[in-house]
């Protein structure tokens, strides 16, 4: 142990916190601000208003500002907080014990950042007695004011508040950074994709309907009637084609007739696209691959094969993806409720621009780069979240440990 913390005098919390209580009969005409706890010490917030006409219970508590204040059935979460002005006033369950602080020994927010230690939450786990599973776990009253507190002098415990809080500060502006840096390659992407696919850029390029262009083709129907001999093959569903990827972890079977499978199965090159969704994800799709051996695809996915003497097929699927493709599916759709689907006639009528196969890999080769440093970019970012999530822990540890 640190030698000052050492020096630190071990208080039970029976001594500096005396259990109050504020009942208050509940009637039927009066609403009352209810309050929640969040976990993780993160504290007391109103989670509803309600009319006592609605309230089960017959008593609630009054929390008044300053009271520490915690919820017997997730202290092993860490359902510890502070009443301040916006909670105030406001009521709370029996499940939710509070009390006063004795200020002439303990500085409120120095508890608060105490309990806001896994550590400490594990020992609150310990301390709980009741059922399985843990979340029906009690930390009663008696074993929360039998915990030990390392207690310095008011001054120090303002002190190590203080530069908590200023360490906190900077850890939040360092995430905020880091989400600000995700935001600009978001729309870094997002600019580049409409620029190097808007109309008015590239007016000199041909344009062709992708009726014109491409072989379109919808899937098997799940569910029909089969009359004759069939064979199994491995089919794609709509959840298995992402905006810009796929995903086989999970591959279903069909039973189709072999004479089937000449007019529905994929070839390397296919582009894929789903026929309806999410509004903002309509037309999402990519390029098959030949990743599945005598693979077809269901009625709800587009098959589009494209002539390749004029399209790069990566060229093709990005043409699609951009704002400009899928503003103009968003505009051709059928939309109901935070839902839209296509139709053959309205993917042939989509106009794409058909520049030289050599211009088409340039725009790909240039993409593929630029996805891959938004990708190493994004892997760098989500190591230093986990960094930055593990930077507090860390200083309440410290400080904690008379190292602060």
């Amino acid at each position: 142990m640190n030698n000052t913390m050492a020096a630190w005098p071990l208080t039970s919390l029976a001594q500096i916190l005396a259990p109050i209580s504020r009942p208050a009969p509940v009637e039927p005409l009066k609403t009352y601000p209810l309050l929640g706890m969040h976990w993780y010490a993160e504290g007391l917030y109103i989670k509803e208003r309600k009319p006592g006409s609605q309230i089960q219970a017959t008593i609630l508590y009054q929390v008044k500002a300053g009271d520490f204040v915690y919820n017997r059935l997730f202290a092993w979460k860490g359902a510890f907080g502070i009443a301040d002005a916006d909670t105030a006033d406001c009521y709370v369950s029996n499940e939710f014990p509070c009390f006063r602080v004795d200020e002439t020994r303990a500085f409120p927010a120095f508890l608060l950042k105490y309990y806001s230690q896994s550590s400490i939450w594990q020992e609150a786990q310990e301390s709980s007695s009741g059922t399985t599973p843990t979340s029906r776990l009690r930390l009663k009253v008696e074993q929360l004011l039998a915990m030990q507190i390392p207690l310095p002098p008011l001054d120090e415990q303002r002190r190590i508040v203080a530069r908590i809080d200023a360490l906190a500060a900077r850890i939040e502006e360092a995430r905020g950074l880091r989400r600000q840096a995700g935001e600009e390659t978001e729309a870094l992407e997002g600019a580049t994709r409409n620029k190097l696919f808007d109309p008015h850029e590239n007016a000199s390029w041909p344009v062709m309907t992708l009726g014109e262009v491409a072989d379109i083709r919808s899937g098997v129907t799940l569910g029909r009637t089969v009359i004759g001999e069939t064979i199994p093959v491995p089919y794609l569903r709509v959840a298995n084609v992402q905006d810009g990827y796929l995903d086989l972890d999970v591959i279903k079977e069909i039973a189709i007739l072999a004479s089937e499978l000449d007019k529905w199965h994929l070839e390397p090159g296919d582009v894929l696209l789903t026929e309806g969704g999410d509004w903002d994800k309509l037309g999402r799709g990519t390029v098959w691959r030949g990743e599945i051996p005598l693979c077809i695809h269901q009625n709800h996915i587009f098959r589009v094969r494209a002539n390749p003497n004029q399209f790069v097929p990566d060229f093709l699927a990005a043409l699609i993806g951009s704002p400009y493709g899928k503003e103009y599916f968003q505009g051709a759709s059928k939309q109901t409720t935070n839902l839209a689907s296509i139709n053959q006639t309205q993917l042939k009528a989509f106009r794409v621009f058909c520049p030289p196969l050599a211009e088409q890999r340039r725009i790909v080769a240039y993409l593929d780069d630029l996805q891959a440093r938004a990708d190493a970019l994004r892997r760098l970012q989500a190591e230093t979240a986990a960094d930055l999530e593990a930077l507090l822990p860390a200083v309440l540890d410290q400080a904690f440990r008379g190292e602060l």
